[in-house]
């Protein structure tokens, strides 16, 4: 259980982590290094403290069985609203999240501001790069937080659990960055779509899995079924997909010009019989 756990934190953490590295890359590069990496350090030191404190004063002080359940119940929600973008995205319905023009778009502001690259540092920069690690970074907290929380057996202590979830979430950031400083770019490579999707499906599968163990569900295989809600889910999202393409070209071909759609048709019969 603690390796899928890691595993999952790390992809979801990688995710968010692309997401800040990209404001404060366009932070560094329009305006200086040193105020974005001050603000992205110090955002970090502040999600070590939030997930130090309120993760292990969960897995202390909550019952595991009441904690199985709420956590379940928000990581259920959580996955489904990835797994909605990202089902969207592969259907053509919404457009793809493009980290490239997300950094155009931010330069372009801050240029706009009359910001210029100076040595010193530079409140501003400083607190957009804070306050954009911290925003995404909350989301890697929270997700290390429920995972670690929620997987504490009794093979594993209370804190082993977010323990293994930190570890992943550390591993994905540490790989962004180090990615970031050879390639100096926007991580446009990154399949973030594709990992949305495989990170709303684990979310929405471990969620299920622990709200039902909340309610005193004994599931067939224990830990194993997990694995089964991850095929319900995965089958389930494949259909989605599928009859949404069908539905969008339906609608682009009734949208084309010359062509008629049933309800006009029957409208035209009426007036000219």
């Amino acid at each position: 259980m603690q390796w899928a756990v890691a595993i999952a934190a790390f992809l979801a953490s990688a995710v968010e982590f692309v997401e800040a590295f990209t404001i404060v890359l366009v932070v560094g590069v329009t305006i200086n290094w040193r105020s974005a990496l001050v603000g992205a350090f110090a955002a970090a030191a502040t999600l070590a403290v939030i997930v130090a404190t309120l993760g292990v004063a969960l897995v202390q002080y909550v019952p595991i069985d009441v904690l199985r359940l709420v956590v379940g119940i928000v990581l259920i929600l959580f996955g489904l609203k990835w797994l909605k973008k990202a089902i969207l995205r592969y259907s053509g319905l919404k457009a793809i999240h493009d980290e490239e023009a997300i950094f155009e778009e931010t330069r372009a502001e801050l240029r706009a501001r009359g910001e210029m690259i100076a040595p010193r540092f530079e409140p501003f920069a400083i607190i957009l790069s804070y306050k954009s690690v911290l925003l995404e970074g909350l989301e890697v907290a929270f997700i290390v937080i429920t995972f670690g929380s929620s997987s504490a057996t009794n093979a594993c202590n209370n804190v082993c659990g977010i323990n293994s979830a930190a570890i992943g979430a550390a591993v994905a950031g540490l790989l962004v960055i180090i990615a970031g400083a050879v390639i100096r770019a926007p991580l446009t490579k990154v399949p973030e779509n594709t990992l949305k999707f495989v990170v709303g499906i684990m979310l929405t599968s471990f969620g299920t899995f622990w709200a039902g163990e909340g309610f005193l569900v004994s599931w067939p295989g224990a830990d194993a079924f997990i694995l089964v809600l991850v095929i319900i889910y995965l089958l389930a999202s494949f259909l989605l997909v599928t009859y949404l393409k069908s539905y969008k070209k339906r609608r682009l071909a009734s949208s084309e010009p010359g062509t008629t759609s049933p309800v006009s048709a029957e409208k035209h019969e009426e007036v000219h019989p």
